[in-house]
């Protein structure tokens, strides 16, 4: 079994959050985020549709962590959560 983690990916949802009142803690995460930049559901869905391939058949147990790079901005201490 593999797991997919998303972070902030441009939704519905996500655009409503990013105009809201967290929105200043939002473009903090995507400054100090290494792709400075949110991710799509496009792109989750080519991480997981690999997962679920043939390629994939020999990986197991894997969390895939596709954040841009916000937790690595957590652990140094570069961004801190709301």
């Amino acid at each position: 079994m593999n797991a997919v983690s998303p972070g902030v990916i441009i939704t519905p949802l996500a655009l409503d959050e990013l105009s809201g009142p967290r929105r200043e803690w939002f473009e903090t995460v995507r400054e100090v985020s290494a792709a400075k930049r949110f991710g799509t559901s496009e792109e989750v869905a080519a991480a997981a549709a690999f997962l679920l391939g043939r390629e994939a058949g020999f990986i197991t147990g894997a969390d895939l962590l596709m954040d841009g790079g916000v937790t690595a901005a957590l652990r140094a201490g570069e961004l801190t959560t709301p």
